[in-house]
């Protein structure tokens, strides 16, 4: 179809003509997004969003506080604004609401230091070989990030904890509101955020936390540091293979199913659903994509995440949860309308 006849049919829809004009601003801004990446890493690295946030608001004073060139800065920053994360008003910037919550080291729910995972050569490699991971059906680097012991997943646990942290708290408060818990199941435990929020709120809770040995080192310690130390158990080893043991009235499963296939994360509940009490709870924090797979964007897109990084791992919409919950044992599953972010909190009871 030409573009006069796109125009044409516009025309009959009320439609002006310009708005059905191909255009390949979108196809030039997708291949070149590799470089809003970099200018948030660098960004991050040089600490702009806080000089910015204490008051630097010239590409001069932020250069001074940031160490670096004032042209350099001028651009970054120029970019920045384009894409939203600044604000510019004659030649002085500023934080976006987001910006400021999220990106200014002085903020308490700073993620920043998510770039420590989420840049990490591996995880970057698994999608620079995208093409043959469409091909395969899954990453293209062996067993992709899950390979046992990854030292990634350190980074992991102490990257993305500031980004959790929040998540973690709403849970536990949700979870609390419905029930105390006393034994508590933190299975892929990572920081440990979920678990110790869980403690946190419920003072009886001991917490038994899973996940690779390396990685609960970081977990100990912030569970130490937040005072829960003393009601804090190690369970080292594959959440496939390792011993829970039982009594637990509470079970935490966050964002670690979208790493397997159905069948894979069947096993697993049916593993956790043998370690819970009668009436027990399992508490699922997943990116949960609409049925049509491509709504809300962030839960939808993570399924090609899975794609790159994973043999068979995918982003599942909550009726699989669901089917997969009950195939295990469990015998009603809720989607919680607590709002988390980007994740959504699914709840299976025995």
């Amino acid at each position: 179809m030409s573009v006069e006849t796109l125009g044409r049919t516009g025309d009959s829809l009320n439609i002006p003509a310009e708005q059905q004009a191909p255009t390949p601003e979108r196809i030039f801004s997708a291949i070149n997004s590799y470089q809003l990446t970099e200018a948030i890493k660098s960004a991050i690295q040089l600490e702009i969003f806080t000089a910015v946030g204490e008051g630097n608001a010239t590409s001069a004073t932020i250069a001074k506080s940031c160490h670096a060139s004032e042209r350099g800065v001028r651009i970054l920053c120029d970019f920045l604004t384009i894409h939203g994360f600044l604000t510019k008003q004659e030649a002085s910037y500023f934080l976006t609401a987001d910006s400021a919550v999220f990106l200014d080291r002085q903020s308490t729910a700073y993620v920043g230091s998510a770039i420590e995972f989420l840049l990490t050569p591996r995880l970057r490699e698994c999608h620079d070989r995208l093409t043959e991971a469409v091909r395969r059906g899954g990453t293209a680097l062996g067993e992709g990030m899950l390979d046992p012991e990854n030292p990634d997943w350190v980074k992991f646990a102490q990257g993305m904890m500031p980004m959790m942290r929040r998540s973690a708290e709403i849970i536990a408060a949700e979870l609390r509101r419905e029930a105390e818990a006393h034994k508590v199941l933190d299975v892929a435990a990572s920081h440990g955020m979920f678990g110790i929020s869980v403690a946190r709120q419920n003072p009886a809770a001991h917490i038994y936390a899973s996940d690779w040995k390396n990685v609960l080192e970081v977990a100990q310690k912030n569970a130490d540091a937040m005072g829960v130390g003393d009601r804090y158990h190690l369970v080292p080893g594959s959440a496939f293979e390792t011993d829970f043991g039982n009594g637990y009235d509470l079970a935490l499963i966050t964002n670690l199913l979208h790493a397997f296939d159905a069948p894979a994360c069947t096993k697993l509940m049916r593993k956790v659903h043998i370690a819970l009490n009668a009436g027990g709870r399992a508490a699922i924090a997943e990116f949960v994509p609409n049925p049509d797979r491509v709504s809300p964007p962030v839960a939808a897109a993570f399924s090609l995440t899975m794609l790159a990084a994973t043999a068979l791992g995918d982003a599942y919409p909550f009726t699989e949860l669901e089917s997969i919950a009950k195939a295990a044992g469990f015998a009603r599953v809720d989607l919680s309308p607590v709002e988390l972010g980007i994740n959504r909190l699914v709840i299976a009871h025995r």
